[in-house]
């Protein structure tokens, strides 16, 4: 499949591998977030996932493939609706909607879904090659997935807008207004993200699941009052967990904790 999918430790990481074209998106790669996502989430022992594009295609993502004359071409509202249903299986609501932290290691070119996809993981790692492209309104389209929205979310509006009318994001600039958390040499790329993992790792996980679930229900909520009141059952749930008092036990007795994910 064109979604690779391996264990490393306790990380789960998925590559975009259609390196003839670029790691071009296909309907491919959606079904293979699909099941590799719902892999990872049942496996306890994998704590959080990385995703990235095949060093071979010399991009993260080129977007959409647009020698086959189906894409963006919508023949019917039957067929429209019917897609539609499954908006669970929109790569934009896999990757965001996925409960474990989800890493972007962009290795170079994120262009259309492969750039919306980024904006929909939880930490992005940039290698200096990296650059996003968000090129659907030259195309006639839009960004779609709310694509430009969850860009603003980000970096805010106006540097959102930029990106929306194709104006090329690179690596310093994305690293420079929050997009991406860390930027490093190219070469660097995969063990600062593996690194990323491995802190993730080293944490309880029902707390790291919490934090995602409130960072993203949060933001949803139009006012601080009720997040915060919805944050302090989400406190109290954790108040009762085995590794809540696991981690207080081990920061008394000055030892490393070892969590268990209860």
């Amino acid at each position: 499949m064109p979604l690779l999918y391996r264990k490393q430790g306790h990380t789960g990481i998925m590559t975009l591998s259609r390196p003839q074209a670029r790691n071009c998106w296909g309907q491919d790669y959606a079904d293979g977030l699909l099941r590799h996502l719902d892999e990872a989430n049942d496996d306890d022992d994998v704590r959080s996932v990385i995703l990235t594009g095949d060093e071979a295609g010399g991009a993260f993502s080129a977007g959409a493939n647009l020698r086959d004359p189906n894409t963006h071409n919508t023949r019917s509202a039957e067929a429209f609706i019917k897609r539609v249903g499954k908006a669970r299986n929109f790569p934009s609501n896999l990757v965001s909607d996925f409960p474990k932290p989800v890493i972007a290691a962009v290795n170079g070119y994120a262009i259309g879904i492969g750039c919306i996809t980024t904006f929909c993981c939880d930490l992005i790692v940039a290698s200096d090659k990296a650059e996003w492209r968000l090129p659907q309104v030259a195309l006639g389209i839009l960004p779609n997935y709310g694509g430009a929205t969850r860009l603003a979310r980000h970096v805010g509006k106006g540097p959102a807008m930029k990106v929306a009318m194709g104006f090329p994001l690179k690596a310093e600039e994305a690293y420079r207004i929050g997009l991406a958390q860390w930027l490093v040499p190219h070469d660097k790329l995969m063990e600062q993200a593996l690194g990323v993992a491995d802190h993730i790792a080293g944490l309880p996980p029902l707390a790291v699941r919490m934090v995602k679930e409130s960072m993203n229900r949060g933001q949803d909520i139009p006012n601080i009052a009720d997040a915060s009141l919805i944050d302090a059952y989400r406190f109290m749930v954790l108040e009762m967990s085995e590794d809540k008092s696991e981690a207080h036990e081990a920061w008394r007795e000055r030892r490393k904790p070892n969590f268990r994910g209860r």
